[in-house]
């Protein structure tokens, strides 16, 4: 483990962490303006960020966009029963302790050695019920009771790409099988022009699910740049017009697709069984600049 220079902070400065953990290098890099904040990268590319001051504040995008669908997911304050695929610092799990209090939560993530550094450097209150499990993403969600989860987000990469064994129609048998009756799939899809692969997921998504919402940035939907979507999918009606509301607002105004909006988007692209699955595309070498 080695320690890089300090935030600036003053005397009582944070200094930031690098650790090597299986998927590469990884970074915990302290926010200048929070005390106890703090974002994680994986060879350079940010992952996410946690304040644990403050666990309800999502600052990436894509996970304020999962933060709005927890937050309408169930009646406010009202426990869920969560799975998360990839963990990263368990930011999007703090979040729902926090907000749906004695919610039951079980985060499924391979990389052992990042889930070691982050319950080290960013732990979790002892009082949450949040389970870690070290797996791989679809042999975890394989062991989740039938019709146990409220909610399953997925929010899994290697290397910025999200793995192919994830993007089929029978990774998503796997999802409808752990969902209770109108319970709520979300995942974060990344991709940029010309947007074959979100085009897909959608096609893949609404060969499984009743009800589809795709989240993203305008810019992204117009194949202008590579970027984040959020899909939402669900058997039951989904919250379209809160949803919609929320994304608008958003400090980084988004745009919610469904509907036939939606099926125009995906442009004729079939579903992705898991004999054609592929990773989702690298992102460029100036995506996070």
């Amino acid at each position: 483990m080695a320690r890089g220079r300090s935030s600036g902070r003053g005397q009582a400065a944070v200094e930031a962490v690098t650790e090597q953990v299986d998927g590469g290098t990884a970074q915990l890099v302290p926010d200048r303006d929070r005390s106890r904040a703090w974002t994680l990268l994986i060879d350079d590319a940010p992952q996410s960020h946690v304040d644990l001051d403050d666990p309800s504040r999502l600052s990436f995008e894509y996970q304020r966009r999962f933060g709005h669908v927890v937050d309408l997911a169930a009646p406010p304050g009202k426990p869920l029963r969560a799975v998360h695929l990839g963990g990263g610092a368990l930011t999007l799990a703090r979040y729902v302790a926090v907000t749906r209090p004695r919610s039951t939560q079980q985060v499924v993530e391979r990389d052992g050695a990042l889930v070691q550094l982050v319950r080290r450097e960013l732990p979790l209150d002892p009082r949450v019920r949040i389970r870690v499990r070290t797996a791989d993403a679809r042999e975890g969600l394989a062991k989740v009771p039938d019709g146990w989860a409220d909610l399953v987000v997925a929010d899994v990469f290697s290397g910025a790409r999200t793995p192919a064994h994830l993007t089929s129609t029978e990774f998503l048998d796997e999802v409808r099988r752990a969902l209770a009756p109108g319970g709520i799939y979300t995942a974060n899809l990344a991709d940029g022009p010309p947007l074959t692969h979100l085009r897909g997921q959608i096609a893949t998504a609404a060969a499984r699910f009743a009800e589809l919402a795709l989240i993203a940035d305008p810019a992204v939907l117009r194949g202008k740049r590579f970027g984040n979507a959020v899909l939402v999918a669900s058997d039951a009606p989904l919250p379209l017009a809160e949803l919609t509301r929320r994304a608008a607002s958003d400090p980084h105004s988004g745009r919610v697709l469904h509907g036939r909006d939606l099926t125009d988007f995906t442009g004729g692209a079939v579903p992705v069984t898991d004999l054609e699955a592929v990773a989702s595309p690298a992102p460029p070498a100036d995506a996070f600049r």
